[in-house]
């Protein structure tokens, strides 16, 4: 029987929102002190980010958690902890072996750059198992990662020094601003990273509704 309470389901902008906005905020904190040469351990301009403390990628480890819990008081929880965990884990070996079919120069044949986004874009199916789940942290990785998507287009544009615009070692892509921007920008922001969130998020949101919820298992129907 699925877990009931009285309260009621949230939607889910209710459940992104105020996430959303501490998202943007630490955006524009982190393009700030880029910007003003502030320490790189926190701020780091390098190409990726690198590993910089101030960043959005460790979000949904955090927010996660939180739209597991919200939404098993909500009474749409996950069918089976462990296969949740299992899928998540699933997933995110599939979005890495996507990443070094793609990128690794050890590995030649070709189209294998096709094979890598397709292999990493498919990472998000196991985490259709957990309908509100998923869409919830899809639609707080696209709230999380449009203003980045649009905040890199003036930044390669305007070349501002940040990790914004900074090109990976050894970049093998187009050097026009648009295909740049594509390739840097656009594609990593509304494709991957939101990937990447569902995924982590689904992980460990999965790990924390395990520990906290109590009772029977909820019954996650499809909608």
């Amino acid at each position: 029987m699925p877990e009931t309470t009285s309260n009621a389901r949230p939607t889910i902008t209710q459940l992104i929102l105020v996430p959303a906005i501490i998202t943007l905020a630490i955006s524009v904190l982190r393009l700030v002190g880029e910007l003003q040469h502030w320490s790189p351990t926190f701020f780091s301009t390098s190409a990726g980010g690198g590993g910089a403390i101030v960043g959005i990628s460790w979000l949904p480890f955090i927010f996660g958690p939180y739209f597991a819990i919200q939404l098993t008081k909500a009474g749409e929880g996950m069918a089976s902890a462990g296969k949740t965990i299992g899928y998540a884990v699933l997933s995110f070996v599939m979005l890495v072996a996507g990443g070094v079919v793609a990128n690794a120069p050890q590995i030649h044949f070709p189209g294998k750059m096709v094979v890598g986004i397709l292999l990493m874009c498919a990472a998000i199916l196991p985490q259709l198992t957990w309908p509100s789940m998923f869409k919830t942290l899809l639609a707080y990785g696209f709230a999380a990662r449009i203003p980045v998507a649009i905040l890199m287009y003036f930044a390669i544009q305007g070349s501002w020094g940040t990790h914004y615009d900074a090109l990976p070692p050894n970049y093998p892509g187009p050097v026009d601003l648009w295909g740049k921007y594509a390739f840097i920008g656009l594609f990593p922001q509304l494709v991957i990273w939101p990937v990447f969130t569902v995924i982590i998020g689904s992980l460990s949101g999965g790990i924390a509704a395990a520990i906290t919820r109590r009772g029977k298992p909820a019954v996650q129907t499809a909608s």
